[in-house]
């Protein structure tokens, strides 16, 4: 049985206020294109398929036709709320997209209940474990301590062991964690909700033990755990903390013994990249050239803020849409602080010098600014000596 294992589609996002759909409906026709060409039979999403609880007509949209085209690709569909999901939203109509090969668990009690299907070698049992909060669920399980999402999906998976050993069979669980063991270099981005704060926390590997495959959402870089646990990321970048890194699924062929595992690229409508310089060399240098039609994010290291700077990225990097100043050069004062400084000022120009040095990283008037604060102090003092 092939199984293309992803996560985290995020349908209505928004990147630093750009929409997001477009470029992910040119991702998902590729994921489409991809069950078709490799004989997919299973396509298993893990969590967040929307971005909010609260998801637009055009998000329903681009999901109802992703879910149409993968059901005439030839596969069926598993797909399991994850913490940004509404379950009840998701969810809705679920019975009868069941009866299409369209799977949805979203409610607490389905993830005991696997969907089962059937290759040459016999079943595989699809436990889909919706994110469950604890505090949503402990009181369906009066009498065990469900405090923490280690507690809970230590819980699922015991009776997802127990109820699996009855069936016999190859099985295959999704569910939306932070596992233990994920590293700095796909660790989760500024875009993913923490999951561990208020009670909730890592959960560790040996909660999947006993399953043929644990397809896991929630990081947004693919990530393999142990062979049989793997996160899959999302199909797009929605941070520049995630450029880089790159966007697929994998593919996952559960044999009658073993598994195969293999890492499907999907394409990049758009690259993010992180230029870092003077916005004199960023505008100029044609070392940058290919960057024009990216999602740029600048570094400015100019010694003095620049005026205007994002406008006059954008007139070379059209989809420039966030800066940083961090200078190479920092002032350091001489120990004194600014209010010293100025009470020591012997003159209005002093003082003038000292506050723009002081706002401007060490960089005091030019001579333009010397020249103007000189006459603008003059035609004071002529004011005065004229009242």
């Amino acid at each position: 049985m092939k199984i293309l294992h992803t996560s985290d589609w995020h349908i209505g996002r928004t990147f630093h206020t750009h929409s997001t759909l477009e470029h992910l409906g040119l991702v998902l026709d590729a994921l489409v294109a991809v069950v078709a060409e490799r004989g997919v039979d299973v396509v298993a999403v893990a969590g967040d398929v929307f971005d909010s609880a609260m998801p637009s007509k055009e998000s329903y949209a681009l999901l109802a036709d992703t879910l149409r085209r993968l059901k005439e690709a030839g596969a069926s569909v598993v797909m399991t709320s994850g913490n940004h999901d509404s379950a009840t939203r998701l969810g809705f109509q679920s019975e009868w997209a069941a009866l299409a090969g369209i799977h949805i668990v979203t409610r607490p009690e389905q993830y005991a209940s696997p969907i089962t299907l059937a290759d040459e070698h016999g079943p595989v049992h699809f436990y889909g474990i919706p994110y469950l909060e604890p505090a949503l669920i402990r009181h369906l399980h009066p009498g065990v301590m469900l405090k923490t999402h280690e507690q809970v999906l230590d819980f699922a998976m015991t009776r997802i062991r127990n109820d699996l050993v009855g069936r016999g069979g190859r099985s295959v669980v999704l569910a939306h964690c932070f596992a233990a063991g994920v590293t700095p270099a796909t660790e989760s981005s500024d875009v993913e909700r923490d999951i561990t704060a208020g009670g909730l926390d890592v959960v560790p590997l040996s909660v999947f033990d006993g399953c043929d495959y644990t397809a896991l959402g929630h990081i947004h870089g693919r990530a393999t755990l142990t062979p049989r646990v793997r996160y899959s990321g999302a199909p797009l970048h929605y941070s520049f903390a995630e450029a880089g890194k790159p966007r697929g699924a994998w593919l996952v062929e559960l044999g009658a013994d073993a598994s195969a595992v293999e890492w499907v690229d999907l394409p990049v409508p758009r690259r993010l990249v992180v230029l870092t310089g003077d916005l004199a060399d960023l505008l100029a240098d044609e070392a940058f050239a290919d960057n024009e039609g990216d999602w740029v994010k600048a570094i400015l290291t100019d010694q003095v803020r620049p005026l205007d700077a994002m406008r006059a990225l954008q007139t070379r990097f059209a989809h420039a849409v966030t800066l940083e100043h961090r200078p190479t050069i920092t002032f350091e004062a001489d120990g004194s602080t600014y209010a010293e400084r100025i009470r020591a000022a012997t003159s209005d120009p002093e003082i003038v010098a000292g506050f723009l040095s002081f706002v401007r990283n060490g960089v005091g008037p030019s001579e333009f600014e010397r020249a103007l604060v000189a006459e603008l102090l003059n035609e004071q003092n002529a004011k005065k000596a004229n009242a």
